[in-house]
């Protein structure tokens, strides 16, 4: 059994932290100001972790794994594509009433190489991407990001995941420090890609 926390739970709902890997390096991140969420460590003591590690924790939380299910840790969950495919089938497997959400920045496709959304059709119910900023200067100070055209990589996955007809949401997180990110027009940019928008303001403090 590995020693990571893989599964944690936020406001009694199932998440689940698949690496500490991340394409993104932003600069209002949580984990650059703590190491836990709620009392629970986020920080991977190793990447090696299996389908099989996350499964075994996941079934801990049999009675709220009906509420929903969210990948989302303190990095990317496109980093295990692998990993986040299998436990996303046993969920739909066993659970299929379940709806399975990935908190994203969009990199996937990049990072795999290859369109990764066809393969996630019927297993991911919910894309919530991380627009961040209107244009692309704002996103890479905010970001940092490691890769090229970062900013345009992850438009084109809130594509291709409306292509699959896979509900998507663009988020940004706003009020942080003085950096001006244009609500009405990351909304716009939404609705252009056909995708919700959703404003979360920063929390200082986290949770």
């Amino acid at each position: 059994m590995s020693d990571n926390n893989l599964v944690y739970v936020l406001d009694d709902k199932i998440y689940i932290n698949l690496t500490n890997m991340c394409t993104n390096d932003c600069i209002f991140c949580l984990r650059r100001d703590k190491d836990d969420v709620c009392g629970q460590d986020m920080w991977l003591k190793t990447e090696t972790n299996t389908a099989a590690d996350v499964i075994e924790q996941l079934k801990k939380y049999t009675d709220k794994i009906s509420k929903g299910v969210t990948f989302c840790g303190y990095g990317e969950p496109t980093m295990k594509f692998e990993v986040l495919k299998e436990v996303a089938q046993y969920i739909k497997n066993n659970y299929p009433e379940t709806l399975i959400k990935v908190n994203t920045n969009g990199h996937g496709n990049v990072i795999n190489k290859k369109n990764i959304v066809p393969e996630l059709k019927g297993l991911v119910d919910e894309f919530s991407i991380s627009l961040n900023a209107q244009d692309e200067g704002l996103y890479n100070e905010l970001c940092q990001p490691k890769i090229d055209n970062a900013y345009q990589a992850m438009k084109e996955f809130a594509i291709n995941a409306h292509n699959e007809g896979i509900k998507t949401t663009l988020s940004v997180v706003s009020g942080y420090k003085n950096y001006d990110v244009d609500l009405k027009k990351c909304k716009e940019i939404a609705k252009s890609l056909n995708a919700n928008f959703r404003n979360r303001e920063w929390i200082p403090n986290g949770y």
